[in-house]
């Protein structure tokens, strides 16, 4: 079986010219879908079960499925992208049944308001009925990943400046030339975000995908190209961890997510 995922690649000439946009496609099979939730599933989860839910300490929200989802108490917004929400509207169009609690219009917000409230009702039916779903949907959040991952490419050239757009497009289609560089830029979507939303910023800079590909050097080697994304992408999280709020002591996870951006070579 063949999947057929198209990543619109959109060249926006900067001259007077009219906008033209191209598209190449990216062929997947179901194994290889497959392959790239089971990693993202193994860097997230550590492919066990039961940190499908997982609230961490310092954060505001519970992380959730094989690309840890955040999804926020319904009494509270924050600043990051609330994916959780997303998945599901994408598992009930697929024809997934939600837990009846879950399938509500609109979709409600986390039931436990703090990590305390989380832990102290870890097993109750709500959260197993949840972790259930979640085990048992695993490969239609892999599809979920790869089909954000479509919109990536455009919604990080709207925005950004005219005089970078071209470059960052040679960057990307030079990563998604291989396997290895391919399931880079996704992991690193899931992991990190496109780095388009201003409220994804601290002291005003961003670090999602957006912000490596710009700071990347050009490399004509396939196997130089992923290195250089890798040591960028290193360098832009250890800004993130100095511009971060001290409340938040991101410090504690930037060996794990080095160990991770490393894993990308392997």
């Amino acid at each position: 079986m063949i999947l057929i995922f198209n990543i619109s690649i959109v060249i926006l000439l900067l001259l007077s010219h009219p906008t033209c946009v191209l598209a190449k496609k990216i062929t997947l099979t179901a194994s290889q879908v497959q392959w790239i939730g089971d990693k993202i599933y193994e860097n997230e989860c550590s492919s066990k079960s039961e940190h499908l839910l997982e609230w961490n300490d310092g954060e505001e929200f519970l992380s959730l499925g094989i690309g840890h989802f955040i999804w926020y108490p319904s009494d509270r917004q924050g600043p990051f992208d609330e994916g959780f929400i997303k998945l599901l509207d994408y598992l009930k169009s697929s024809g997934e049944e939600l837990p009846a609690w879950l399938n509500t219009k609109p979709f409600p917000g986390c039931p436990w308001l703090t990590r305390e409230d989380f832990l102290r009702n870890r097993h109750n039916q709500k959260a197993r009925e949840l972790q259930q779903f979640l085990n048992k949907t695993k490969s239609k959040q892999s599809e979920f990943i790869i089909n954000r991952f479509e919109k990536a490419l455009p919604l990080i050239l709207a925005n950004t400046s005219p005089e970078n757009r071209l470059r960052i497009q040679q960057q990307f289609d030079h990563m998604s030339s291989t396997r290895e560089g391919t399931f880079a830029l996704i992991d690193y979507v899931n992991f990190k975000g496109l780095g388009v939303s201003q409220s994804e910023r601290y002291q005003g800079k961003g670090w999602g995908l957006l912000q490596v590909l710009l700071a990347m050097e050009r490399m004509e080697d396939e196997k130089q190209v992923l290195r250089e994304f890798v040591r960028v992408a290193k360098i832009i999280l250890e800004e993130r961890v100095k511009n971060s709020p001290p409340q938040r002591n991101e410090k504690r996870w930037l060996v794990g997510w080095q160990k991770r951006l490393s894993s990308y070579l392997n």
